[in-house]
């Protein structure tokens, strides 16, 4: 990536919170370090490009709190498809916080991101944690973007800006599953946090906005264990398919609606013939979990004819 472009990343997550209404009242600098201050304003960026019978990572740029250290094989079904674990180096998001991430997928590649654990907001005396995530998908190539949930921590607050450009034959699979706090930790956890924002945006490589799906979460202006909401579930989960409209057919065609006491979940179209939209709610992370791998599975099988491997025992 150019220098200039690297900065406009960079400025984004810089910017992402200073317009937000959301956010207003927690403009203060903390008295520890300052906001966006070294160590503080993460960049990571990663290109995937095919070579030979597997695709690779070709290009990698990082800086710390974010890490990567390289790409691993282990999925068997997919023997060719790199798998990248992100790494937080201070092991959780802290206040003041600024995050930028650049993924790339070249034409005909295919990459799994995810994470090398929950990614937890811990809690904050002043000021915000801010992330962008800018997905760039081409011709033909596919994507399994799938962290660990997100665990907002106690009078937290987070922003995040996901967009994603995608070519009209590509496929991406992206999964976000927030959870309402360490809700065995203490009693005031539980969607004890202060304001959690999400802004989802799907582009084609033309760039015109073809879906924008934005979540503000403020519990304590606003209580999210109501009817309507959450009700008495504790974990969300929510998964974007962005693929051939064919594909889209025969997946809605394999993934029936549930809803019991213990967990609900199901699949509608999104805007534009772009995608499709998947929301799971459970007071079990474990059952968002496979409630979404069993989804995941479906639009692996539909859209590239591979299986998923067993699941690793520690993430069960």
């Amino acid at each position: 990536m150019l220098t200039d472009e690297k900065s406009a990343a960079e400025l984004a997550a810089l910017a992402l919170g200073t317009l937000s209404t959301e956010l207003a009242q927690y403009q203060q600098e903390p008295q520890q370090m300052a906001s966006a201050a070294v160590g503080k304003s993460g960049y990571l960026r990663l290109r995937f490009t095919k070579k030979g019978n597997r695709s690779v990572l070709h290009e990698m740029e990082r800086k710390v709190p974010l890490l990567v250290q390289k790409a691993l094989y282990w999925d068997e079904e997919m023997p060719f498809l790199p798998c990248v674990p992100i790494i937080s180096t201070s092991g959780c998001i802290l206040q003041g916080d600024r995050l930028s991430s650049v993924i790339e997928v070249a034409e005909g590649a295919s990459a799994h991101v995810t994470t090398q654990s929950a990614t937890k907001i811990h809690s904050m005396d002043s000021n915000y944690a801010a992330q962008t995530q800018f997905i760039h998908v081409e011709e033909g190539a596919y994507l399994e973007f799938m962290p660990d949930p997100i665990i907002p921590h106690r009078n937290s607050r987070f922003i995040n800006e996901t967009i994603i450009e995608c070519a009209h034959n590509a496929t991406v699979i992206y999964s976000e599953i927030l959870m309402s706090g360490r809700k065995y930790h203490h009693h005031d956890e539980r969607f004890g946090f202060d304001v959690y924002s999400s802004r989802m945006t799907v582009k084609n490589l033309q760039g015109e906005t073809l879906f924008t799906e934005k979540l503000v979460l403020e519990p304590k202006e606003h209580p999210l264990d109501v009817v309507g909401v959450m009700g008495a579930f504790d974990t969300y989960g929510n998964v974007i398919v962005i693929t051939e409209k064919a594909f889209q057919d025969e997946i809605l065609e394999q993934s029936p609606s549930c809803y019991s006491q213990e967990f609900c979940h199901g699949v509608s179209r999104l805007p534009n013939d772009c995608g499709l939209i998947f929301k799971a709610l459970s007071c079990d992370s474990a059952k968002v979990k496979q409630c979404i791998r069993e989804f995941w599975h479906i639009v692996r099988k539909v859209t590239t004819g591979y299986s998923l491997p067993a699941p690793f025992l520690w993430k069960v």
